[in-house]
């Protein structure tokens, strides 16, 4: 730290602990410009008062006191937003605080209400003079209301399929959470504490986990996520059961950019190429062309073949190890080596015909791990620069730790950039837009916070071992 008078003094500290603050979050006015109106400083959301008119609708009226506006500017008919806590002027800046706004607005929210849900106090009835029929028809349109919205929000385990040693693929039904999905988004999934199993006194509980949207069947409302068994929560997903009722929040994130006809070089690694499903079929239902780079450190770990070759122009199927991936289709080939060294390989030519011209790229996209995405940036500037087209964009989906993935909240998942042009450094809330320029990423940043809490992961993955050992049934798919 630095004395008053200019000094610098350095501690050793095992841990660091850094108490950082917030920012209101109006990140939906970020994404949907136009919905909210913001105050004078574009930092908390305008204030207003509301009251209902004579034909149902909401009247808001400017606030001239920050305190007594409770609701945001958005007006729809009979609808408006009310907004609480830090993401309130005067109530922003601690717990408390965050509590009295309920507190003081509750009568506020309550006052557009008035004719509803009040009890009658001769009999104790509540009445519902907004809906009309007796009170047995009006209970049964209630009921008729929450079944639907349980169908629709409820999200419960449809399947989970081992696709190799270590993917398992996780079948959730979330009809709205499959509607809403677009590619490149990922969900929080994890089981409820409640409901997961205890052996030998320990309860098998997971914490959320960031797994991406393979694939969706919007009519069915189904989506797909494959999940890599790395630490204990990761392996736990095995454990879960067809019917099992799960939280799944999302999709998050923001969806990855694709143009229209525009030719794309898709680079996975591992588990990245799941991702890449559903981002090789918009790119196609756009009228684009797509050159995939499918890397394995072996060929077992192989899953979805079919579901790669369905959109894609051309596959070079790459492995460090192991058994070769034989390609199905005349275009395709296998390379044994890295990508980077299959990407140089099939730009000079020596993998035969090339069906999409790297020269032709506008736009790359590399999902995998870290490692996988900086050999790529370099390269790029390297080995690759004379055979790429020098006005290409290059994007990593940046895999950096996460935990709340609410979009700028709770800053687990922040990342450090760079300007390759400045030199100068900022940070980015990963969960808001995983997508990131592979030139600004500090790759060194991202592989230290990888690492940041591979200890507990360690532990956590040998106790798992230990309980498993008493119920050995319990993972197996």
């Amino acid at each position: 730290f630095v004395r008053n008078d200019g000094t610098t003094v350095d501690l050793p500290a095992r841990t660091v602990c850094v108490a950082a603050g917030t920012s209101p979050n109006v990140t939906y006015e970020k994404e949907y410009e136009g919905t909210f109106k913001l105050d004078s400083r574009k930092q908390f959301f305008q204030g207003f008062k509301a009251q209902r008119t004579e034909s149902g609708e909401v009247s808001l009226e400017p606030v001239s006191s920050t305190r007594d506006g409770f609701f945001t500017s958005y007006q729809k008919g009979h609808r408006t937003v009310s907004f609480y806590g830090d993401n309130h002027p005067f109530y922003a800046g601690s717990v408390v605080k965050a509590m009295a706004s309920a507190k003081d607005g509750h009568p506020h929210v309550a006052a557009l209400f008035a004719e509803i849900g009040r009890h009658d106090p001769a009999n104790g009835e509540l009445t519902m003079p907004a809906v009309a029929g007796t009170a047995d028809e009006r209970y049964a349109k209630l009921k008729t209301l929450f079944a639907r919205t349980d169908s629709e929000l409820v999200a419960t385990v449809l399947e989970v399929n081992r696709l190799t040693a270590t993917i398992v693929e996780v079948v959730v039904h979330a009809p709205m959470a499959a509607r809403k999905f677009q590619p490149g988004q990922f969900y929080r999934l994890q089981n409820f504490e409640s409901l997961s199993p205890i052996v030998d006194g320990t309860r098998l509980a997971m914490e959320g986990l960031a797994l991406t949207g393979a694939w969706i069947d919007p009519e069915k409302g189904l989506m797909g996520t494959i999940v890599l068994e790395m630490g204990g929560s990761s392996r736990l997903c095995a454990a879960l059961k067809p019917g099992e009722p799960v939280v799944l929040m999302g999709p998050t994130g923001a969806p990855t950019e694709i143009e229209k006809s525009e030719t794309v070089l898709l680079c996975g690694g591992g588990l990245g190429n799941a991702v890449l499903f559903s981002i090789a079929r918009a790119i196609k239902a756009m009228g684009g062309k797509v050159l995939y780079f499918a890397g394995y450190k072996k060929g077992e770990d192989l899953f979805k073949q079919e579901d790669v070759e369905r959109y894609t122009d051309q596959i070079i199927w790459t492995t460090d190890m192991g058994s070769e991936i034989a390609p199905r289709r005349p275009q395709d080939r296998h390379f044994r080596g890295n990508i980077v060294q299959a990407m140089r390989a099939y730009g000079q030519g020596e993998l035969g015909e090339r069906h999409v011209p790297m020269k032709e790229v506008t736009r790359i996209i590399a999902i995998g791990s870290d490692r996988m995405m900086n050999a790529v940036r370099e390269a790029r500037h390297g080995v690759l620069l004379p055979l790429l087209n020098p006005k290409h964009l290059a994007i990593g989906s940046i895999n950096s730790p996460m935990q709340c993935m609410m979009k700028e909240v709770c800053a687990q998942c922040l990342q450090k950039h760079r300007d390759p042009e400045t030199g100068k450094e900022f940070v980015v809330f990963s969960c808001f837009n995983q997508d990131q320029e592979l030139d600004r990423v500090d790759f060194t940043h991202l592989n230290q916070r990888l690492r940041a809490n591979s200890m507990q992961e360690k532990l956590s993955s040998a106790w798992l071992e230990r309980v498993l050992s008493k119920r050995p049934d319990l993972l197996r798919i």
